[in-house]
Order: structure tokens, then C-alpha cells, then sequence
């Protein structure tokens, strides 16, 4: 004992040194967040040992999902057929306007699995209450089945009233299956959902903490919202379950997002990405069933692909849409994200757009959420006004909405931010839709939201005080970490 408190620093810097090793030989594919994890441990060592125990290891070689229980699901059959199409040169045409889709649509099923449709009806919800109002409506008809997923659940006013509606809709027989995220939803728990449970629900947590608000699988968090109702209606997008995404919280105010709801067979990936979710989180898994993926009667002509992604996947699927949606701009690309904090190829990508001609508009927040993410986020964008850029801070509230509309042709609406721990470290779920009169719906709400926006100058940014860079340098410096 005394010879290791007499040594105790040389053990430190040995450990440092070996720790230091592993990190460089596991992350060698990702140069930033490697040296963001050198400089924690050489200033930081003790408690940047810690840290990186809990945000720092990589679970892609973990075993999380079993991929061949798409098989089982019923997806992989669909998929395969849209394969042979594809690489037989029968591309689908949807309406797209100007937009050439062939490529990304493409990309998507031969190297994403994403199942490509073209009868869905899509609503778009950008008001919390709304959006819940519809949702609790489709509950309430519901006959079969609900299964529910989000990364947020509180257990305040909304989270109760939705409780409440799951727990009458078990009560006269649906089946009822909750995944929350275990990080996310630590408001919540067992106790809150026991009248929901003794009603015949399930609930599970993704990730659970075995101590609260520790797990060395805490940096990987499922960001997904997610709702299949009797495995025909679907709800996807950017709300949570909180009072603050109603507006009903003073620190953000009105609260500004983006969801879906989908009637139509895009609601199979849906249900085949829950399914999978919360299988994941189970020894007694869930397999194929008719009644999961019945026959839609959609009178709707939207063509639809979901996209997921998360730490276990080998590509980088969300990242890749959105390079290749800018890629094939040809006028404009509009953008709404709470964050960005993109990785350099999205900023670059971003920059050759600019250079090209194309017009690039972001909108973020005004205020932040996370206060490093924030300035992180304001300085990343402030970099590309040298370019032409647009860049807006929405005024009338919070902008939480991840949106990405090309040339009024193509439309990306998700869970997914623009930022390094969307593409890398969280699970995700964005939807594409091709679809001329969607997207142009989509980009009117946009220019109504820079209405309420302040546009940020170069001047402005320029003049910012001292403290205000000093944020930003932290922040920027820290990025690949946030």
C-alpha cells in the first residue's frame, strides 16, 4: 500500500500513457475526437480516465442489434426486390420537379436498407400541441397495437395526460409496448408507468442505468421518436414528451419542430426499426407477425424512404443522406438544426455548395439548450457567412426542428442534428421524401419562420465581445466531444 501511494504519480502517467494507446489504436478512424481525448488526459488525467470510461468507449463492435432479425421482421424480402431494380437500371421517378432523386434513392437501399414507397400520406405537424393532439386522436383509435418510442418522456402535464391515454387504450385491449431512453427520460420511471403496467403495457428503458445517471453506455443514446399505431399510421420527427415542447416552459418559450405522421407502407420501416429497438433490449425477442405489417389502404402518392443510423452501424447513413442532398443541389439548400457542429466533410460540402452558387440558408436558435453546444454551434455557422451564407437566429422561441429541403424537390425531416454525436453516437431516424408539393410546403413554413428571425451579419459577428470568443474557442475546441 505504501509503495503505491510513494509511486502513486508514476502510476498515474503509466496508466495515462497505456490509456492513452488504446484510445489511438480504437479511434484511429476519427483524428479529432482522438486528440479531443489526448488533451482531456493530458490536463485532465484522473478524472479524463473517468470520463472517458463513460463518453469515450466505442460499442460498434458490440453486438446490439441482431441484423438478421430484419429477416424475421419481413423487411429484407421487399428490400432485396428494390435491389435487383435498382442495379437492373429500373429507376423510380418521383415527383421531384428539377431535382435529380435516382442517386440518393440509390444510395439509400442498396447500401442503407431503406425501403423505398410511394403510397403514403404525410401530415406535417409543426406545433407541439397540435402534433399531440393528433397523435392522442389516433390513439385513442386505435385497435391492435401501439408501440412508442422517444428519447424524452417527463412526467409533467403532457407526459401524464399521454400516460393516461395509453393506460385507457390497454385497458380496452391494445397491446401497448413503451421504449424510452434511459438517459433521456430520468424523469421518469417504473413507478410512473405502474398503472400502465398493470394494465397489460410493457415499458422498457434503452441502455439502462444500473446506477442513476451512470452507464459506461451513457454517450450512446436512442435520439429516435417513433410511434406505429395497428402498424398502418406512424408519427416521426423532432418532439419529445415534455411541457417545454408545448411552449408551456418560460426558458424557451414557443417551442418550433418538425414531425410527421405517415399513413402508408413507409410506416413498415417504422415499425421494422422498433421492433428491432426494442428487441434489442430484450432476451424474449419479438418475430414476424401479420398483424405488424397488414395491408395499407393509403390513397396518398408520397414516395418516402426512412433512414437510421447509430453507433453500431458501420456507415455513417444520416451523414452520407444529407452530403449527398448537398451534393445534388443545383439552386438552394435550406436548414433548420438546433445544432451544428458538423464534421469537415459537412462543413466543407457546405462551403463548395456556396462556392458553386448554390444558396445555403441555416436557421438556428436564438438561445441555447446546452450552453457549449451553443456557441459551438454559432461559430460553426458564423464560418461559412464568409461564403455567402445565410445565416439566422429564430427569435419568436426555440428552433429545435432538423430540416434540410433541396431545391423544392427534396425533403429531410428527422431526429438527426447536424453535429458529430448525431452521425457518430446516437441512434436515429430521419425520413426523405421526394415529393415537389411536400417540399415546397415544407420551404413556405421556413420562410414564415425567417419572418420571426434575425439575420446574423458579418459585422454583428464580428463585433462580438471577448467572453462571447472565449466560449467559442472552448466549444470549438471540445466539439468532436459535444
Amino acid at each position: 500500500m505504501q509503495f503505491l501511494m510513494d509511486n502513486l504519480f508514476f502510476i498515474i502517467v503509466i496508466a495515462n500513457i497505456l490509456l492513452s494507446l488504446i484510445i489511438i489504436f480504437r479511434e484511429r478512424k476519427q483524428t479529432a475526437q482522438t486528440w479531443s481525448w489526448l488533451l482531456v488526459l493530458m490536463f485532465i488525467p484522473v478524472l479524463g480516465f473517468i470520463l472517458y470510461i463513460f463518453f469515450g468507449r466505442g460499442i460498434s463492435k458490440d453486438k446490439i442489434f441482431d441484423l438478421k432479425m430484419q429477416a424475421k421482421i419481413g423487411m429484407n424480402a421487399e428490400i432485396e426486390r428494390e435491389r435487383n431494380s435498382l442495379l437492373r437500371g429500373l429507376y423510380p421517378h418521383p415527383p421531384t420537379g428539377e431535382v435529380e432523386s435516382k442517386q440518393l434513392i440509390y444510395m439509400l437501399t442498396i447500401f442503407g436498407s431503406s425501403l423505398y414507397t410511394t403510397k403514403n400520406e404525410i401530415k406535417l405537424y409543426m406545433d407541439g400541441r397540435e402534433k399531440f393532439d393528433g397523435l392522442i386522436e389516433d390513439i385513442r383509435a386505435a385497435k391492435d397495437h401501439i408501440h412508442m418510442e422517444y428519447y424524452i418522456y417527463r412526467g409533467d402535464t403532457l407526459g401524464i395526460e399521454l400516460r393516461n391515454e395509453l393506460i385507457a387504450a390497454a385497458k380496452r385491449g391494445v397491446s401497448i409496448k413503451l421504449l424510452l431512453d434511459a438517459w433521456g427520460s430520468t424523469q421518469v420511471n417504473m413507478k410512473f408507468f405502474e398503472d400502465l403496467k398493470k394494465a397489460g403495457g410493457e415499458v422498457a428503458f434503452f441502455f439502462p442505468l444500473f446506477v442513476p445517471y451512470l452507464n459506461p453506455r451513457i454517450n450512446y443514446r436512442n435520439h429516435r421518436k417513433i410511434v406505429v399505431i395497428d402498424g398502418a399510421v406512424g408519427y416521426t420527427g423532432g418532439f419529445n414528451v415534455g411541457d417545454e415542447y408545448l411552449g408551456n416552459v418560460k426558458k424557451f418559450g414557443y417551442w418550433r419542430d418538425n414531425h410527421l405522421r405517415i399513413h402508408g407502407e413507409a410506416v413498415y420501416s417504422l415499425q421494422n426499426r422498433f421492433l428491432m429497438d426494442w428487441n434489442s433490449q430484450h432476451t424474449d425477442e419479438l418475430s414476424y407477425d401479420e398483424k405488424y405489417f397488414p395491408p395499407i389502404r393509403a390513397t396518398g402518392n408520397k414516395a418516402v424512404q426512412v433512414v437510421t443510423s447509430g453507433p453500431d452501424s458501420e456507415h455513417e447513413q444520416i451523414k452520407m443522406t444529407y452530403l449527398k442532398m448537398i451534393s445534388i443541389a443545383k439552386k438552394e439548400i435550406l436548414i433548420q438544426t438546433p445544432y451544428y457542429i458538423p464534421d469537415e466533410s459537412i462543413h466543407e460540402a457546405l462551403k463548395l455548395a456556396l462556392l458553386s452558387g448554390v444558396k445555403v440558408r441555416i436557421q438556428i436558435p436564438n438561445k441555447p439548450d446546452h450552453i457549449l453546444v451553443y456557441w459551438a454551434t454559432y461559430s460553426f455557422a458564423a464560418e461559412l457567412l464568409e461564403y455567402g451564407a445565410i445565416i439566422e437566429t429564430y427569435e419568436k422561441g426555440f428552433m429545435h426542428a432538423k430540416t434540410m429541403i433541396i431545391d423544392s424537390g427534396i425533403v429531410s425531416v428527422g431526429s438527426a442534428n447536424i453535429d458529430v454525436r448525431s452521425f457518430r453516437l446516437d441512434f436515429e431516424v430521419n425520413t426523405i421524401i421526394y415529393d415537389q408539393e411536400f417540399s415546397k410546403q415544407v420551404r413556405t413554413a421556413f420562410y414564415e419562420d425567417a419572418q420571426v428571425s434575425e439575420r446574423l451579419t458579418e459585422e454583428k459577428y464580428l463585433n462580438r465581445g471577448i467572453i462571447i470568443k472565449l466560449k467559442e474557442g472552448l466549444a470549438r475546441l471540445i466539439s468532436p466531444l459535444l
